[in-house]
């Protein structure tokens, strides 16, 4: 066998005898071999006796000068001398160990221990007054003797001990029923170490006894210690906790409240979480709804000041807090509070809005402005509609305007604002010069807008059109501005003026969405009566553009009716009864002349090679012919319609003939290739004629219908169809239908 590898277990039956785990468990346990036990000597007399005592001591004193300071070697040398009667040898053990570590805890319990079991109580007392308080008072009460145990707490108490033995000497006397006693090591306990949690123990003890008023006078005495400070406040938080709940548990709801408010209103918002917190699980349960919304409002306002602490120009928690301090406002306003706490409320919601304010964002860069100036806005706003303080609110926007970067980028809400404010004070002198001004500083659409628009509303026709005139000057390429400009005009019946606006703008070259402003020019036309004009400007309009659109719309106008010019109406008006709800006569359109359009606009499309434009408009023709026209109509149509077919051509980076599927027109083959026209002609009206069972002669094609012949054939012949076609076709039969298009396509590479 190689080495490395693991052998092979040919035979995997079973064994004949088999044996399981407890058999093996069992044989290993008795296959053990036994621990050696050291003989057991008898002693017959008293020379044994010494001679086997003298040999262990020796072996003990070997191992504790080995290891000295072994705790456990110790232990057990004493513990054996203790076991042979021999208790001097013992204390003898135990002092020379609390020689090498005095202060070995395990150590002391068992001198202790061993002195309690060989009933040598007072060598126990001294071993305890020593080191063991505790266990010196536990053996004082276990033999009953309660003074003795007292003066072992007195002794120790002059040492000023830790908070668990002034808690044991109480319990001591508790147990006993003296608690005057017990009120009494509270009180000297106090006096050692005064902190808030014995203050409190104490007052829990009185009033655990029934002593309210002793549990009253504990706390009033408690704070008058700690004082009014903040900081000594702040530490007796606990103190107030206690005394607010023990009123609590006796009813004395007011009291309560008014412990909780005198602690609340000397201490910050962010130092007194717990405490708010208690008071608000206390307004729950005690509280009427006006006191608990109060101490909501209390606890958010925490939270508020924390979020703000970690980030001063989180704007979104200015918004809350402001909305916090005005819903407060509000809601004390409509409760019909005293002028007092109204001012109060004010100058919270005033400072809010102030610390706010002050933090100005970073940078010259509008996107850190856009959340800070609403909070100016929110400003005024409270200012003026709740305070109705307008001097104040004016006054905050023109700060915020001074504080604003112009130079850079503007807010034109804020003049805006300030303008409609300066209005609802009848200032409109004060509105039109900061409106003006922030056109002069920083011109800016929506300022244009917002200023045209109050001027409107005041009906102030000749500033809005001068505005309008300011506007164009400083962004002529705006076409809404100039439909707007027209539509004024049209709204003031001065229909040449608004012509002449339009002409203007459709005259600029830089337009933005030109298209915009000549659909409002040609409407303008259209709404009045004036169809020579509005053709006019299609005329130009598909001239200078040349879309197809342009064409559709051109013939859907020819095509619809179109009211009668103004004048007629006017004249009809007068001549005939003013009847408001009488259909205005129309005039109807002319498809002729909108068929000439659908071929003009496809003749330019042709000329300029737009092959997809092309099909679009013969689409929108075909629809227009199934709707208007008679079947000759949408037959011509259909036959202009092209048919996809392949095109080779001479790819010009790789210089390979690319084949690519395009669109092939009946009037573009006839007049390029008029035979190979004629060939693929008679080819479409052979497929068609096989498909519909017509006939299969080779050289059919004498039925074929004039012109292009796709009515029937611009559907892809089958492969199978291609196949026959070659059988039976006499001429270029060898070629299928699409080479034949590649054909046609080469004939006109040559020509």
């Amino acid at each position: 066998m190689q080495e490395g590898r693991v052998p092979r277990v040919k035979n995997r039956a079973p064994a004949a005898i088999q044996i399981t785990a407890e058999q093996l468990l069992r044989e290993a346990q008795e296959r053990q071999e036994s621990q050696f036990r050291a003989p057991r000597q008898r002693v017959e007399d008293f020379e044994e006796l010494h001679e086997y005592r003298g040999r262990k001591r020796k072996e003990f004193e070997e191992r504790i000068r080995r290891t000295r300071g072994s705790i456990k070697e110790w232990l057990q040398y004493a513990s054996w001398e203790a076991s042979q009667n021999e208790f001097a040898r013992a204390r003898s053990v135990f002092e020379r160990a609390l020689d090498v570590d005095p202060r070995s805890v395990p150590l002391w319990l068992t001198y202790t221990e061993t002195e309690l079991k060989s009933r040598n109580v007072q060598h126990a007392r001294n071993l305890f007054d020593r080191a063991l308080w505790y266990k010196y008072v536990y053996l004082e009460e276990l033999l009953q003797n309660i003074a003795g145990a007292r003066q072992v707490f007195e002794r120790w108490m002059a040492w000023e001990p830790d908070d668990k033995a002034w808690q044991a000497y109480i319990k001591l006397e508790i147990r006993y029923h003296e608690y005057d006693r017990a009120s009494a090591i509270y009180e000297r306990w106090v006096a050692v170490r005064p902190e808030p949690r014995v203050w409190v123990k104490w007052g829990k003890f009185e009033e655990e006894r029934g002593k309210v008023d002793k549990a009253r006078d504990v706390f009033q005495t408690a704070l008058e210690f700690f004082g009014d400070n903040e900081e000594q406040v702040e530490k007796a938080q606990a103190v107030f906790g206690a005394f607010a709940k023990m009123e609590t548990r006796l009813k004395e709801y007011e009291r309560a409240r008014v412990i909780y408010k005198f602690a609340l209103e000397r201490l910050p918002r962010s130092k007194s979480a717990n405490l708010y917190a208690a008071y608000t699980k206390f307004e729950k349960q005690h509280g009427t709804r006006t006191t608990l919304e109060s101490t909501v409002l209390g606890k958010r306002r925490i939270q508020y000041e924390e979020e703000l602490s970690h980030d001063g120009r989180n704007y979104d928690v200015w918004f809350d807090y402001a909305r916090l301090e005005e819903g407060a406002f509000r809601q004390l306003r409509e409760e019909g509070a005293t002028a007092e706490e109204e001012e109060q409320a004010v100058a919270r919601v005033r400072e809010v809005y102030e610390r706010a304010v002050a933090q100005v964002p970073p940078g010259n860069e509008k996107r850190y402005w856009r959340r800070y100036i609403f909070l100016w806005l929110d400003y005024a706003l409270f200012e003026e509609i709740e305070i109705k303080d307008y001097t104040r609110s004016r006054e905050i926007y023109q700060t915020a305007i001074r504080l604003v970067p112009h130079k850079q980028f503007t807010f034109a809400k804020l003049w805006l604002m300030f303008a409609r404010f300066e209005v609802r004070r009848l200032d409109l002198a004060a509105a039109r010069k900061i409106l003006g001004t922030a056109i002069g500083m920083c011109p800016k659409e929506a300022v244009f807008k917002g200023y045209i628009q109050l001027e409107f509303d005041l009906r102030e026709f000749d500033r809005v059109r001068t505005l309008y005139e300011k506007y164009i000057e400083f962004d002529p390429t705006n076409s809404a501005a100039w439909i707007k400009y027209a539509e004024l005009e049209t709204q003031l019946a001065d229909y040449s003026r608004a012509r002449g606006i339009f002409e203007l703008g459709v005259s600029q070259s830089p337009l933005s969405m030109p298209e915009l402003l000549w659909k409002a020019y040609i409407d303008f036309e259209v709404e009045e009566g004036e169809r020579a004009r509005a053709r006019v400007l299609y005329e130009r309009l598909a001239a200078s553009s040349g879309h197809w659109k342009v064409w559709v719309a051109y013939a859907m106008f020819e095509a619809q009716p179109v009211q009668l010019p103004r004048d007629e109406r006017e004249e009809n008006d007068e001549d005939g009864d003013e009847d408001d709800e009488k259909e205005p006569k129309m005039i109807e359109g002319d498809l002729e002349l909108a068929r000439q359009v659908f071929q003009k606009g496809y003749g330019d499309l042709k000329n300029k090679g737009l092959k997809n434009e092309r099909v679009a408009l013969l689409q929108v023709w075909k629809s227009f012919e199934e709707q208007r026209g008679t079947g000759d109509d949408v037959a011509k149509v259909e036959g202009m319609m092209p048919v996809q077919g392949k095109r080779r051509h001479i790819d010009e980076e790789t210089g390979q003939i690319v084949e690519d599927y395009d669109y092939i027109f009946a009037d573009d083959e006839r007049e390029s290739n008029p035979t190979s026209f004629k060939f693929l002609q008679m080819a479409h009206a052979w497929a068609a004629s096989k498909k519909t069972g017509g006939g299969d002669s080779g050289g059919g094609g004498g039925g074929a219908p004039t012109g292009f012949g796709f009515a029937a054939g611009l559907t892809k012949v089958d492969e199978e169809e291609k196949k026959d076609s070659r059988a039976e076709s006499d001429g270029g039969g060898n070629e299928s239908m699409d080479e034949d298009e590649g054909s046609v396509a080469s004939s006109q590479d040559e020509s």
